[in-house]
């Protein structure tokens, strides 16, 4: 377990750049937090430490945004499960497909509405805010 506290974006930004510069193809990441508490702003950060430049929002709408990597040979998945019922509808919509992709990493936020569908090894990352600029950002390593 990893945890620090971040003072502002910039630096949950960096935390995540530098978190996605050290993680293998395939990695699966739980990003756990309450709405407002810095999801997306990790999830940019990670993007550009993956050495995506383009825009990454919120996939809430979407359900998943992805973005192909400057080798073009590999993938970043940023899926938003907030508006999925259950593992049911997650599996009817492909979601094991982006999870077990080994030319691709998973940002998964909600991850909670799929239970046992996420990987056991995905990493998890919990964001919780303690003020208007600072967070606290738990990493939990993986199990397996």
């Amino acid at each position: 377990m990893k945890k620090i506290i971040s003072h502002s974006e910039s630096e949950t930004a960096e935390f995540a750049r530098n978190l996605a510069t050290t993680l293998p193809m395939g990695s699966v990441l739980t990003l756990n937090g309450d709405l407002g508490a810095g999801k997306t702003v990790f999830a940019r950060g990670f993007a550009r430490g993956l050495g995506i430049d383009e825009a990454v929002s919120s996939p809430t709408y979407t359900i998943v945004q992805e973005y192909l990597l400057p080798d073009e040979k590999h993938r970043l998945y940023h899926l938003d499960l907030y508006r999925i019922s259950g593992a049911e509808a997650a599996l009817a919509f492909g979601v094991d497909e982006f999870l077990n992709d080994p030319k691709a990493v998973a940002l998964v936020e909600w991850p909670e509405r799929i239970g046992d569908v996420i990987p056991e090894n995905a990493i998890k990352i919990d964001i919780r805010h303690l003020n208007e600029n600072e967070r606290e950002i738990t990493l939990y390593e993986t199990q397996s």
